[in-house]
């Protein structure tokens, strides 16, 4: 039976079958229920985007030992948004993997493509960190070395200005370097910062 509770504008009661609907009535039943359907479609479409899953990256953090002190190998990334920003703009070479994919795998392929060093295999687990936009970071820590002057990164497109419809081609990464504990953490992505904290556990142990 259908309420005209539902309807708004009909008169609060339950419809019969001995009613008699006008046009008018028949048209605003029609027009209400079209409205529903239409919410419906729109609070499912919403409840379908809210429960899809963030974007996922993998990323390796190369350290070394140079006497007692502890170096960290970080990545500036590249292209005009990022080229005048260095407090808080620099991070672990990293990137986004499919799902079914290997973090690990992904980490080291990242690594590889955005500096063109090979990845160490004595990797250690320092868990995930969510950043600013929602992105779910996964990172391990490996020791080893290289030379940020021999550098190479892979290349990417982006649109400059955005909504410009002008594409132009940028390195993922412009450049990397070696950086003590206290300056890793001034440029390192302040949502990265934790992995930081995790290695030195890791190492303490």
């Amino acid at each position: 039976m259908l309420t005209a509770t539902l309807i708004a504008g009909m008169p609060k009661r339950p419809w019969s079958k001995t009613d008699v609907v006008s046009g008018s009535d028949f048209a605003l039943i029609c027009r209400s229920l079209r409205m529903t359907a239409l919410f419906e479609r729109v609070s499912e479409d919403k409840l379908q985007r809210g429960l899809s899953v963030a974007k996922r990256s993998a990323g390796l953090l190369l350290y070394r030992r140079r006497g007692a002190s502890l170096e960290l190998f970080l990545v500036h990334p590249g292209g005009p948004f990022w080229a005048k920003k260095d407090l808080g703009a620099w991070s672990i070479p990293k990137g986004e993997y499919a799902e079914g994919e290997e973090p690990l795998d992904a980490a080291r392929r990242e690594f590889m493509e955005e500096t063109g060093f090979a990845a160490p295999d004595n990797a250690v687990a320092l868990g995930e960190v969510k950043q600013a936009g929602g992105k779910i970071v996964v990172a391990w820590a490996a020791e080893g070395d290289c030379d940020p002057d021999r550098l190479v990164s892979n290349v990417c497109s982006i649109e400059w200005p955005p909504r410009s419809g002008r594409m132009i081609e940028i390195p993922e990464v412009d450049r990397g370097a070696w950086f003590t504990w206290d300056d890793a953490r001034e440029r390192i992505l302040k949502s990265q910062q934790p992995f930081l904290e995790r290695l030195a556990g890791v190492l303490a142990a």
